[in-house]
């Protein structure tokens, strides 16, 4: 059984978009909206074109969320259809996404450092008691 059901998918001819609503199992509450957005370009390779997360909504008692997304095949026609608010919530979402790797890409050598100095102490202790 595959973790996203596709409840809707149309082509919106007028405003030059696709529109996918769909369900992801499982996921309730886990979801991130920048990995749903992933999610859905690879299930139906959506490669180069712009995909916006309108709606992510969990459900009740249940362990699901419905999500539904806006396929743009050009950015400017979409920042011209879109409530700008929604790009400052993707860019605000993608620059904290950015930090936390750099806040765990940081950790890591302070972690080695301090655990090369505390095995060092460790030596130097024991070598003052014989």
């Amino acid at each position: 059984m595959s973790i996203i059901t596709t409840l809707s998918d149309e082509n919106n001819s007028f405003l030059s978009r696709r529109e996918i609503i769909c369900d992801f199992q499982g996921l309730g509450g886990k979801l991130k909206k920048l990995e749903a957005v992933e999610m859905i370009t690879k299930k139906f390779k959506l490669g180069e074109k712009f995909v916006i997360p309108i709606k992510l909504q969990n459900h009740t008692g249940l362990s699901k969320t419905t999500g539904i997304f806006y396929v743009y095949d050009d950015e400017t026609l979409a920042k011209k259809h879109v409530n700008p608010v929604i790009f400052t919530r993707l860019d605000k979402a993608k620059t904290s996404e950015e930090k936390k790797e750099e806040v765990k890409d940081d950790e890591k050598p302070a972690n080695t450092e301090s655990s090369d100095n505390k095995s060092t102490e460790v030596k130097k202790d024991d070598g003052d008691n014989s």
